[in-house]
């Protein structure tokens, strides 16, 4: 059975409710492979006291960008990214472009609890033969679909 990668990411007022979130959901995540973005992987190291959490650099100073370039690259199944909507953030344009890439490689993205719980409860998380359609972009690059 190939392994799922779960890329991590929150802000600042968000990151208790997805440690706790991931937390209360262990066993779920026990077979899959974790990406997260600095502190955030941090914490949820020391809360899972699971040493396999690939942590990135945070968000601010390029995490996001890392997580996009490997949504790019076929290594992240599932993004799960707790913004804050009610917090100004600076590293805005990082955040859309993270958004854009994911919607852009069609990956999955839940940006709140509700939807992260439905996506990780899906039948679609445990089944292999389940493969999400990549997006043609030959029309672009000039070159056939890998």
């Amino acid at each position: 059975m190939a392994v799922k990668s779960v890329a991590l990411v929150a802000h600042d007022n968000k990151k208790r409710e997805l440690v706790d979130w991931v937390s209360e959901n262990r066993t779920r995540f026990a077979a899959l492979r974790l990406y997260a973005s600095g502190t955030t992987g941090r914490l949820l190291k020391e809360d899972l006291g699971r040493d396999d959490i690939v942590c990135l650099l945070s968000g601010p100073l390029g995490g996001d960008q890392q997580i996009g370039a490997k949504i790019a690259e076929g290594e992240i199944d599932l993004l799960v990214f707790f913004w804050d909507p009610l917090e100004p953030q600076p590293h805005d344009p990082d955040i859309k472009a993270l958004l854009r890439i994911a919607a852009l490689w069609n990956i999955p993205v839940a940006c709140n609890r509700a939807t992260a719980e439905f996506i990780l409860t899906s039948a679609y998380m445990t089944d292999d033969q389940h493969q999400p359609k990549k997006p043609d972009f030959s029309s672009y690059t000039g070159r056939p679909v890998n």
